[in-house]
């Protein structure tokens, strides 16, 4: 048996032997978090498309699809009743999937709908869809993103908050 690399010691793993065996590992354990029936709607907030959010090609940048939907997001957060963050407990962005529909062309009022779709144990997958304010079969992006409660300090995941757990099951 020889070593690919002499000065590891025999039977250390590189980081990617270890990333893959992390990944292995998460995908034969059983799933942490439950699945959320919510068909309605946990938040729609209401935004209006600003002339800056336009790009080269006179609608909406792809970047700033994003920002519209933090913005949901926080509107949505601040209205949660009780805490949802702390000096030691913060969400992070962990994932996003956007699927853009069409473009969006200025002046446009919009609709961002947001529902909790999985609730785990420190992180909350959160649908998305954008429409036209004005007429919601208008579909101009929907996806979804993954949140997931940390400590700063640390950089490690922590509970997801009683808030949060109490706000998606509404």
């Amino acid at each position: 048996m020889t070593r690919s690399d002499p000065g590891k010691p025999r039977g250390a793993r590189s980081r990617s032997d270890k990333t893959l065996t992390t990944a292995a590992a998460a995908a034969a354990a059983p799933a942490r978090g439950a699945d959320v029936d919510n068909t309605s709607a946990l938040f729609t907030a209401a935004l209006s498309v600003r002339w800056r959010d336009l790009d080269a090609f006179n609608h909406v940048n792809n970047s700033v699809f994003l920002t519209y939907l933090e913005e949901a997001r926080l509107q949505w957060l601040k209205d949660v009743p009780g805490p949802w963050f702390d000096a030691h407990a913060m969400p992070v962005l962990a994932a996003s999937t956007l699927n853009y529909r069409r473009p969006i062309e200025w002046p446009a009022n919009l609709h961002v709908e947001l529902r909790a779709t999985r609730v785990g144990g420190s992180s909350l997958t959160l649908a998305h869809r954008i429409v036209d304010a004005a007429e919601a079969a208008c579909l101009y992006c929907d996806g979804e993103v993954t949140l997931v409660w940390m400590d700063p300090a640390t950089g490690r995941s922590v509970a997801l908050p009683a808030a949060i757990r109490s706000a998606c099951a509404g």
